[in-house]
C-alpha cells in the first residue's frame, strides 16, 4: 500500500524536534514546514506525538477485540457485546521512527497498527449520529502488546500495555474534514503492517465491530471525553512476534505510514 499523496498542503500536522526546538509543522510538498516558516526534509527532525491541541492526552482509552477476524485469530467463539476497552498511559507514547525497547527474555511481542481517533472538543453524552463532530482528526498507532505478561484477554494489566516506548504514534494527525471529503469519513480505509519490508497483517477498518460513531457515543455516556483524548480502535488479526533489529511500519490509508524500530532492552530495564 502506498499512502495517498493528494492530502492538501496543511491538512497533515506533525510535531518535531528541530534544532533543538519543539515545533508545530505541516505536510508540504513533500517536506515539513516548520510553524516558523523553514521547511525541512523529514529525516532532519525527531518526531514527536502528532497531538492536538494539546500536547498529551488526558486519556487514552484502548480497544480489544474490536475486529472480528482478530477474536476469532485468538480463539475467542463469538465477538464482544459491547467494547472491551482499557486505560493506556500517556508515557508510553512516542513518535515516528522512534526506538520501541523489547524487555529481556521475553517470548511473544508484537504490533498492532490501529485507528487512532483524536477527540476534538468536550464530549458528554453524544448520540451517534452527531459523534464525527467532535473528532479532530485521525492518526495511527501501533499498539505493542507484551504476551508473557497477559492474564486477562478483557482486561490486560499494565504490563502488557503500558510500558514506556510502546505506543508509537504518528507521524501524522490528518484532519478529520478531511477523511471525511476524501474518504467518506474513516470507516472505510485498509491498514497494513510489514515487518521488515514483508506485509504481515492486512484489513480494513470497515471490519471494526464497533465503529468510531459508536465507540464515541457509548464512552460519553458515561465519561467525559476531553480534547486530545485518544480512543485506539483495535486491530485485525495478523499480529506476530517482533524481535530487536525489526523495523515495523504500520500503515493506514490516507492517513500514514508509521515506522518503529525495535531495540533490546539493557539489563532489563528502560534504556
Amino acid at each position: 500500500m502506498t499512502e495517498t499523496q493528494n492530502n492538501k498542503p496543511g491538512h497533515k500536522h506533525a510535531r518535531v524536534v528541530y534544532e533543538g526546538q519543539t515545533l508545530d509543522a505541516v505536510e508540504h510538498n513533500g517536506a515539513l514546514k516548520l510553524s516558523d516558516q523553514r521547511v525541512v526534509a523529514f529525516d532532519q527532525v525527531q518526531w514527536l506525538p502528532p497531538l492536538q491541541p494539546v500536547e498529551r492526552p488526558r486519556t487514552v482509552i484502548a480497544l480489544g477485540l474490536n475486529y472480528a477476524d482478530h477474536a476469532k485469530e485468538l480463539a475467542f467463539k463469538e465477538p464482544p457485546k459491547e467494547p472491551l476497552a482499557f486505560i493506556k498511559g500517556e508515557a508510553s507514547l512516542i513518535g515516528h521512527n522512534q526506538h520501541t525497547i523489547r524487555p529481556q527474555g521475553v517470548q511473544f511481542m508484537h504490533y498492532e497498527c490501529e485507528l487512532a481517533v483524536v477527540i476534538g472538543r468536550t464530549a458528554r453524552r453524544v448520540k451517534r449520529a452527531d459523534a464525527f463532530d467532535y473528532v479532530q482528526g485521525y492518526t495511527v498507532v501501533n499498539d505493542f502488546a507484551i504476551r508473557d505478561y497477559l492474564e486477562n484477554w478483557y482486561r490486560p494489566n499494565l504490563r502488557v500495555k503500558n510500558r514506556d516506548t510502546c505506543t508509537p504514534i504518528g507521524p501524522w494527525l490528518v484532519d478529520a474534514a478531511q477523511v471525511h471529503a476524501q474518504y467518506g469519513g474513516p470507516m472505510n480505509l485498509h491498514l497494513q503492517t510489514t515487518v521488515n519490508g514483508k506485509v504481515t497483517q492486512s484489513g480494513n477498518t470497515r471490519d471494526m465491530i464497533f465503529d468510531v460513531p459508536t465507540l464515541i457515543e457509548y464512552f460519553s455516556t458515561f465519561m467525559t471525553l476531553n480534547p486530545g483524548d485518544l480512543i485506539l480502535t483495535g486491530t485485525p488479526d495478523g499480529v506476530v512476534d517482533c524481535q530487536p533489529g525489526d523495523v515495523i511500519v504500520t500503515e493506514i490509508e490516507g492517513i500514514g505510514a508509521l515506522t518503529t524500530n525495535m531495540v533490546l532492552a539493557k539489563n532489563n530495564s528502560l534504556i
